[in-house]
């Protein structure tokens, strides 16, 4: 790890390095998404499956529509009542983004953090970073960088760890849109399911 500044950071993802990051729950680790040989490391240094798809993130609707394939309209409201905020989408992305970014069907899940770092960094680095919890496959993820592994940290090119710190609580909620203004949730979380109702239709998966 060679530093613990937005700059170094940012400058490290743009060389195709890998970098510790906090969101609005979690402590991430991530890449430039475009980046196939950052991810392989990444998925090295997590002793993650390859074949698991890294989730996403961007700074906002620019970045969104620089790596997505559609902008369905159900996509464009849910950004306007929860983005900024703990929602992961399921977004059918672009076909340049290597496969360790997109499941089988092209899909990719992706979400805009309100985490004023994690957004700065995807605005200097992006127009997507990977954001996959920044912990060892299987071993807890954590908001406290007192916790976080030191040899993950380590293998990093740079770690932002000073403040302002993930927010802690749960990982963010995933949903995929079924269309019509129904989704299913594939993972509760941090976006409270009721808030979500009042505005979709909630279906099983």
């Amino acid at each position: 790890m060679q530093g613990n500044d937005l700059d170094t950071a940012a400058a490290a993802l743009l060389r195709g390095g890998v970098a510790v990051y906090p969101t609005e729950t979690l402590y991430a680790l991530g890449c430039a998404a475009h980046e196939a040989e950052a991810c392989a490391r990444i998925a090295a240094l997590k002793g993650r499956p390859e074949a698991k798809p890294f989730p996403l993130m961007v700074a906002d609707m620019d970045g969104l529509a620089a790596i997505a394939a559609e902008l369905p309209p159900d996509l464009l409201l849910l950004a306007e009542r929860f983005w900024p905020g703990p929602l992961s989408v399921l977004v059918r992305t672009k076909e340049h983004l290597p496969r360790q970014v997109r499941d089988a069907a092209g899909f990719s899940s992706v979400r805009i953090s309100p985490h004023e770092t994690a957004r700065r960094l995807c605005r200097r680095a992006g127009p997507a970073l990977v954001a996959t919890s920044a912990n060892k496959s299987g071993l807890p993820a954590t908001a406290d960088p007192l916790q976080l592994d030191p040899d993950l940290v380590r293998g990093a090119d740079a770690a932002l760890l000073s403040p302002p710190l993930p927010g802690g609580g749960k990982p963010s909620t995933l949903v995929r849109l079924l269309g019509q203004g129904r989704v299913s949730v594939l993972r509760a979380g941090a976006l409270p399911l009721e808030a979500l109702a009042r505005v979709f239709t909630i279906c099983e998966p």
